[in-house]
């Protein structure tokens, strides 16, 4: 049974990774889309090629970084109030640099926080609200191990991720009494650009992050996502742990040796 055909679905970071892959997977759903992203040619790309592909169903883009808070409430004040969100994805988040706390990047930290948390602070006080007013709608953030679990390197990161998760919980408890779920899935490691990005550009670094390990794919977690989202109204998944299989814990990796020569 498809219960998201006709659903508006707000996705955040839409340009690459899950939210791109997610961004297919729920347009083949019968999904209307409004796509977020920071780099507009991609955002483009993107919503004509679902266009082409769907030209029955609405994509609407939503440009722009979801950490600049006049940015965002100019888009929700802006548009058409006709078309409420039915679900929100918040999916923007990255990682800057593996740097311990007293070497740590301050802009990168202030990047970081602004993204990861208060990207989806915003987005959820706006949505929420509309959700609110009319006692229906789904709210899912894309955390991640890092949110259960702090690693060397990661204080910044892994605070963000942390949270993600309070903000999730306690999104949920807000919303105690209502038809509004709120849900939040927590990948390990995912091959995306996701490495790239915290290594700012180096390729090597970043495929050594996944070297000898079959890791998750974006489809993968996009898959889990949609799951969630298709479960009847009464079922709410508050939290899902996403591990490739040979991870165990943020820094618990198995490596398959390369066979010899």
């Amino acid at each position: 049974m498809n219960r998201l055909k006709g659903k508006r679905v707000l996705i955040t970071g839409a340009t690459a990774g899950i939210g791109k892959a997610l961004a297919f997977l729920l347009a083949a759903d019968g999904c209307d889309l409004v796509l977020n992203g920071r780099r507009e040619k991609r955002l483009q790309e993107l919503i004509s090629e679902l266009q082409k592909k769907y030209p029955s169903q609405d994509f609407e883009l939503f440009l722009g970084d979801v950490g600049d808070k006049p940015g965002v409430q100019a888009f929700f004040d802006n548009r058409d109030a006709s078309k409420s969100v039915d679900i929100l994805v918040n999916n923007a988040g990255f990682a800057l640099g593996v740097d311990p706390v007293y070497e740590g990047d301050l802009d990168d930290w202030d990047a970081m926080i602004q993204t990861n948390i208060n990207g989806v602070l915003y987005l959820s006080r706006y949505v929420s609200q509309e959700m609110k007013q009319r006692n229906t709608g789904h709210i899912l953030n894309v955390c991640s191990i890092a949110g259960h679990e702090a690693y060397p390197g990661g204080a910044v990161y892994t605070a963000t991720k942390h949270a993600v998760k309070a903000i999730t919980q306690a999104t949920k408890k807000d919303l105690h009494g209502t038809n509004i779920r709120v849900s939040m899935v927590s990948p390990g490691l995912v091959e995306t650009e996701f490495s790239e990005v915290r290594f700012k550009g180096d390729k090597a670094k970043a495929s050594s992050v996944y070297k000898n390990i079959k890791a998750l794919t974006a489809i993968d977690i996009a898959e889990i996502i949609q799951f969630i989202l298709q479960r009847p109204d009464h079922v709410n998944i508050l939290d899902a742990w996403v591990f490739p299989t040979a991870q165990s814990s943020a820094q618990m990796v198995h490596r398959d040796e390369p066979p010899s020569s």
